[in-house]
């Protein structure tokens, strides 16, 4: 939790209380339902929690914008980055039932009352968005083919609406594409830690 607090210091006593009660309630729904590697729910907040705000970062989201996130698992980046923005709609799709039901519970627990949630396949979600989030389910081209249906023509954030992505490792390749129109920021400028090493995050225009 320290670690949320030093790089997100402004949060109301709300905010901190939401971020504070994640660790037992992934912990506790973990040993029911594998969200996330057993060996690294330790690193709940620093490896899940902090990673997914690396999207807060590059954008602040202009109150009323409508996020799908996309392959949700357990909540990730979607619940931490509702937490963070509590005007900002959330709409969570995983194609795994019982992760969306662990999506679910921990927003209910918490009190978010701008999260949605969606078991089913990209494909088949039909509603329009501003952005989409998502962290690294499958190549970029793939999933800007899934989701360009999904985006609204209608703007309202410094950044035109698109596709923001949580990625590691080596992308020029991946990219290539799409190159024009992408931006990539290195996590490791915002986020002291070892593991930001080689943590990207991605935005492209659709």
């Amino acid at each position: 939790m320290e670690l949320i607090l030093k790089y997100f210091p402004d949060l109301t006593e709300e905010q901190k209380g939401q971020f504070a009660a994640l660790y037992n309630l992934y912990t506790d729904w973990n040993s029911k339902i594998n969200v996330i590697s057993r060996k690294d729910i330790g690193n709940l907040y620093e490896h899940h929690v902090l990673h997914s705000l690396g999207i807060a970062k590059v954008i602040r989201f202009a109150p009323g914008t409508k996020i799908m996130d996309l392959g949700t698992g357990g909540g990730f980046p979607g619940i931490p980055l509702a937490i963070l923005f509590p005007e900002v709609q959330f709409h969570l799709v995983d194609s795994i039932g019982k992760k969306v039901r662990v999506a679910t519970e921990v927003a209910g627990s918490i009190g978010l009352k701008n999260v949605t949630t969606r078991h089913a396949r990209a494909e088949e979600e039909k509603q329009l968005f501003d952005f989409v989030v998502s962290r690294a389910v499958m190549p970029l081209t793939d999933l800007l083919k899934i989701i360009r249906k999904n985006i609204s023509p209608k703007q309202r954030n410094a950044l035109p609406n698109g596709l923001i992505c949580l990625k590691g490792g080596e992308l020029e390749k991946e990219a290539m594409p799409v190159r024009n129109k992408t931006t990539m920021w290195d996590l490791k400028e915002f986020f002291g830690e070892e593991f930001f090493e080689t943590k990207k995050a991605v935005y492209v225009t659709v």
